[in-house]
């Protein structure tokens, strides 16, 4: 039990007039010299969780750790405490509940008279909260140094002098010192010691008075290289509020900052388009500030594979010179061997390397001993240029890294600039040239031209200007193929530019050429334009084939016919349209007679298309006659045009201009359209028109929506496939669009019967006639013509029948006007015919007036 009133000795501690307040803070026990507890206060009671009761009689021993009893710990303090000595320090101890505590302690022996120890007096302080702050703490510490070890940044940790006391990995392999080289070092004289006191002075007062810091400083290292870092600084305080460390985390920014500062000058250099060569010193310059040890050099790769010195500000001008225009290969020093492999080659000993044997003398005078070049590539991979450093002296590992790091950072800003200047060239090429041949474009070639005709002028002299159109070039390109054709366009190109009659030339588009012959009269012109037209017709060679070109040529004078590019470019053309008119191969002047009817032409052009779209177009229907019984086989639709103020215009004449104005496909359309309603109207009315054929160009089986339309048509009239027949000529077999078998081949499914229309005239081809899906020959009224006199016709027309029956195909004769024709005709087996000896084509009226007389003679 605990004693009623402590002891003498202890009354006599209380009667301190500051123990009262101690009582109230601290945990207090009293021990005796046997170490059994004799008093203690509520603080000591609460701190071990004992009540009186328990605590009473319990030994000091029960509360310490059995490891602290068991090394002895406990026997020393206890002795040293007998011993008459105080002790004060951290003890960990046992709760009644067995967790562990933290005391901040301090130990007092209390002698008697004699000084014989009779009590042991304790006074504590509960740090358990403390320890375990302390002890998560320094985990957390000791995880944060693992972190930093593993990270690639430099963490450098500073005390309040700015002393180091401790860095990780990454510092070593950033900068190269262990701690122990540099442990209580200044931080600041040691990596940058450009920066002057001041500097570190208001760095120190900014972390004093808790502010981060951010900054990006040029750095050195142990062996005196340079980095760029991005360098971020925390002050850590104390529990007091006193700055005890500064935490710092460094991050090379070496390639980033090289990249920013050579971009931002290599750009504002290109915004404000300075010359090339200028561009790439500013980025040797700025290379050879960051590593003194380099001179930079950069080369330009062309496309013959040549070397070209374009910037090498710290090389002699007369070592550059003797580099220009050698070929790369694999012994051409660094930069030529670099670009012939498409790869870096790194040369440290120029005196002992092969590849430099033949230009060693050239560079070790001038102090040199290595040298390490990059090719510089396009964004197609290709190499246009080379980048190398130069350097005296053998390199370390860091210094290699740099300048790996440089040579990423330029080569990009390198190919950046010289893909720049290729475009800018490309642009100026593309601006006045003609990509296929070379030759001058329309706007250089206008240029040209207009200061010919300034000189002109102030000579007083003429001028011509040639129209140039190669004849039947779109079936080159057909059957030979557009590789072909551009061969071909090349080939004359070149033909014209060697031409010594003439210096000013060029493409102006497709297979048209336009030649300008300054201070030559019209029978000059006459004589070269013959020389032109020989030099052209010379067989070409081309994918196999032998080809002979013709061309027709335009030409207009001035003064004569303008006075202008533009006005005697125009004329030269309407020119030209006359002599292709004239035959393949003609050459004709322009003349007033010639711009009324091209002006005729275009009036025209319009009107039909007003006519398209105002309905003003309408057919005529030619009867078809079967020879053996006399019955009506069916009628051709024929387009024809009657305008208000031009009056009837002939097919003749305006369906080759839809042809050329791209109106045909339109127009084709339209008659599909108007001859199957004309045909159901027929069919509501009683009439038995068995079928109705209709005329389709080729163009107007480009369009895959074809089959669609006419099935659609159909319908609408309730009509079925086999009462419409489409009319093809055999031009389409020379038709490349790939839509167009497949089109044919889509119409012919549906039902809807194909007539292969003026047979025997066009490009008849056996071959290609057995894979169209036709069913219906048309033999061209040519042969019909001269079946009378001409024994060869009349072969021919039973040569064509017979292909006809051979492929079971219906063979229609057409333009039958005599009897005699109609006769040899049935005779030789013909089944079907039309002409004017049946019928002119007839209005929709008239043909129903036709087929009621029909209906009483027979």
């Amino acid at each position: 039990m605990l004693q009623a009133a402590p002891s003498i000795a202890t009354r006599a501690v209380y009667s301190l007039a500051h123990l009262a307040a101690l009582d109230r803070v601290m945990a207090i026990a009293e021990f005796d010299a046997h170490g059994v507890l004799q008093h203690a206060n509520d603080n000591y009671l609460d701190l071990l969780g004992l009540t009186a009761e328990a605590a009473a009689g319990r030994s000091y021993v029960s509360f310490c750790l059995p490891a602290f009893v068991a090394c002895g710990d406990y026997d020393r303090l206890w002795n040293k405490l007998l011993s008459g000595q105080s002790h004060s320090g951290l003890a960990e101890r046992r709760r009644n509940d067995g967790r562990h505590c933290w005391l901040e302690t301090t130990y007092i022996p209390l002698p008697d008279e004699n000084g014989q120890i009779l009590r042991i007096l304790k006074v504590a302080t509960d740090i358990t909260q403390r320890i375990e702050h302390e002890r998560e703490q320094q985990k957390s510490l000791h995880l944060l140094s693992l972190v930093a070890d593993a990270s690639d940044a430099a963490v450098m940790i500073t005390d309040s002098a700015s002393e180091v006391v401790y860095i990780n990995s990454g510092f070593t392999r950033m900068f190269g010192w262990n701690l122990e080289e540099i442990r209580q070092r200044s931080a600041i004289p040691l990596l940058a010691p450009n920066l002057d006191d001041e500097y570190a002075q208001n760095y120190r007062s900014t972390l004093r008075n808790g502010n981060s810091i951010e900054r990006e400083e040029l750095l050195t290292s142990k062996d005196r290289q340079r980095c760029w870092a991005k360098i971020f600084s925390n002050p850590i305080f104390n529990s007091d509020g006193n700055w005890q460390y500064t935490i710092t985390v460094l991050t090379d920014i070496t390639i980033a900052k090289v990249h920013e500062m050579l971009q931002r000058q290599t750009l504002e250099h290109m915004a404000r388009d300075r010359p090339l060569t200028e561009v790439l010193e500013t980025i040797c310059h700025e290379v050879e500030r960051i590593a003194p040890e380099l001179c930079a050099s950069i080369l330009e790769v062309d496309e013959q594979g040549k070397l070209h010195p374009l910037a090498a500000p710290s090389l002699p001008a007369d070592y550059c010179q003797a580099l220009d225009g050698l070929s790369i290969g694999p012994c051409v020093g660094s930069c030529g061997t670099a670009a012939w492999l498409n790869e870096a080659v790194r040369v440290d000993d120029i005196a002992t390397d092969a590849r430099w044997e033949p230009y060693r003398g050239l560079v070790l005078p001038l102090g040199l001993t290595g040298c390490w070049s990059t090719p510089i590539r396009n964004s197609m991979g290709r190499v246009i240029g080379s980048f190398a450093f130069y350097f005296r002296r053998p390199r370390n590992e860091a210094s290699i890294l740099l300048h790996q790091r440089l040579v990423d950072a330029c080569t990009h800003l390198c190919a950046l600039a010289l893909e720049r200047e290729h475009s800018r060239t490309r642009i100026r090429q593309l601006a006045f040239y003609d990509e296929l041949t070379g030759m001058p474009n329309r706007n250089l070639l206008h240029a040209k031209a207009d200061q010919s005709i300034a000189a002109a002028t102030r000579d007083r002299t003429s001028l011509a200007v040639l129209f140039i159109d190669l004849d039947r070039f779109k079936q080159i390109n057909d059957s030979l193929g557009h590789p072909a054709g551009d061969e071909v366009l090349r080939q004359i190109a070149g033909r014209l530019q060697r031409n010594p009659d003439f210096d000013i030339e060029g493409r102006l588009a497709g297979d048209e050429f336009i030649v300008v012959l300054p201070r030559q009269s019209v029978e000059q012109t006459t004589l070269i334009i013959e020389r032109i037209q020989a030099a052209l017709a010379e067989p070409i060679s081309v994918a196999g084939t032998t080809l002979s070109i013709s061309a027709s040529v335009g030409v207009a004078m001035f003064p004569t016919d303008g006075h202008d590019m533009e006005t005697l470019l125009h004329r030269a053309d309407i020119a030209m349209y006359q002599a292709k008119r004239s035959g393949r191969g003609h050459c004709s002047f322009y003349s007033s007679e010639m711009n009324q009817l091209a002006q005729e032409r275009m009036a025209l052009e319009s009107a039909l298309r007003q006519a398209l779209e105002n309905g003003q177009l309408h057919l005529n229907y030619q009867p078809q006659i079967e020879m053996s019984t006399g019955k009506l086989y069916g009628v051709e639709a024929l387009a024809r045009w009657s305008h208000p103020e031009l009056g009837d215009i002939s097919p003749a004449r305006f369906i080759p201009l839809a042809e050329e104005c791209g109106l045909i496909a339109d127009l084709g359309r339209w008659a599909v359209g108007e001859a199957c309603r004309q045909l159901a109207q027929w069919r509501t009315k009683g009439l038995a028109i068995p079928a109705v054929s209709v005329n389709l160009s080729p163009t107007s089986f480009h369009n895959l929506e074809l089959p669609s339309i006419i099935s659609n048509t159909l319908q609408q009239h309730a009509l079925k496939p086999e009462d419409l027949t489409l009319e093809i000529t055999e031009n389409i077999l020379l038709d490349t669009n790939p839509g167009t078998m497949k089109t044919i081949s889509e119409v012919q499914a549906q039902g809807v019967r194909l007539s292969m229309d003026d047979f025997g005239t066009g490009y008849s081809s056996l071959s290609y006639l057995r894979r169209l899906p036709i069913s219906e020959l048309k033999l061209d009224r040519s042969f019909v013509a001269d079946l009378e006199n001409d024994e060869a016709a009349q072969a021919l027309s039973r040569a064509i029948l017979g292909i006809g029956q051979s492929l079971r195909l219906t063979v229609v004769a057409e333009g039958i006007e005599t009897q005699a024709q109609n006769l040899m005709l049935r005779e030789q087996g013909y089944p079907v015919a039309q002409g004017y000896l049946f019928s002119r084509p007839l209005a929709p009226s008239d043909l129903e007036c036709w087929l009621a007389e029909r209906v009483v003679t027979h």
